[in-house]
């Protein structure tokens, strides 16, 4: 699919799982979190038979719900620190070979057109702002847990997930004067709907049956993306340098908050209580 220049400020979000990456961002850190004696070997096996039956069948919202459920009691009193440094010390090796190929392209049109890239996941926000900085996104929007005393406390403070996904992203165009109507949203999964309806210009990647459909009768494109190839010819600044800084504990710069309800004193808007928040922010550069 080629992409025309941008004309004005235009952004493309890119849902992560099964679309930019070819499994789920969550379960591909198992192992190492497992090593490091934050998951019981219990646990692990829950989470690959989680993996399975996701790629198997697709996420509806029920199973969405219940691995929420299942991450949320499984992280209390983990080191949000430890936490971020096996991400940063596994992410090479555990996420770089798994990129799509197609999806690196897009990525690089999209830029060379003049859009912001912006990855848009329900994993946590250690997890994906990382894989951030990996691809060279320009920002990231992901769920946020509540941290207290440096260790997640199980709740969950902004769930980025089916309509808070669309609030995010228009909340963020609002902010950054993108124009929605040319902007791009890509996704495999009919959870994403409303992201991919907030857009002018939907794509639904390797959709699940539900999604194939709708963008069928919508007559929204579908690309089908099967080449994972390793990041590190192509991204090496990013995947060497900016890797780098992170495993050194440097957070990247948060610079996007969409959180005036919370300042302004009204409840914000999804599925989670008054305390739900939503975020993005930009990868260190």
């Amino acid at each position: 699919m080629g992409v025309e220049k941008a004309d004005g400020r235009q952004a493309a979000f890119f849902d992560l799982d099964k679309t930019v990456i070819a499994r789920s961002s969550t379960m591909a850190f198992s192992r190492p979190l497992y090593a490091g004696g934050l998951l019981s070997r219990s646990a692990m096996l829950r989470s690959a038979y989680s993996h399975f039956f996701y790629h198997a069948s697709g996420a509806d919202h029920t199973q969405m719900e219940r691995l929420r459920e299942q991450v949320s009691r499984m992280v209390v009193g983990w080191e949000v620190q430890q936490v971020r440094d096996i991400v940063a010390t596994t992410l090479a090796e555990l996420i770089g070979p798994i990129v799509y190929e197609e999806a690196t392209a897009l990525i690089a049109e999209h830029q060379a057109a003049g859009r912001d890239v912006v990855i848009v996941s329900a994993s946590g926000v250690e997890l994906v702002e990382p894989i951030g900085v990996m691809l060279g996104a320009d920002r990231v929007i992901a769920t946020r847990m509540g941290i207290a005393d440096g260790r997640y406390t199980g709740t969950i403070d902004y769930y980025a997930y089916g309509e808070n996904k669309a609030l995010a992203v228009r909340e963020l165009a609002a902010e950054q004067g993108y124009r929605l109507g040319e902007c791009y949203a890509y996704s495999d999964s009919v959870t994403d709907l409303p992201m991919l309806e907030a857009v002018g210009h939907p794509v639904a990647v390797n959709p699940d049956k539900a999604l194939r459909r709708e963008a069928q009768t919508r007559g929204w494109l579908i690309q089908d993306f099967s080449r994972p190839v390793s990041l590190g010819p192509k991204f090496p600044v990013q995947t060497a340098a900016r890797t780098a800084a992170l495993g050194a504990g440097a957070a990247a710069g948060l610079v996007w908050y969409a959180s005036r309800r919370k300042e302004d004193g009204k409840p914000a808007s999804g599925r989670e209580d008054a305390r739900s928040r939503r975020a993005a922010s930009r990868p260190e550069q």
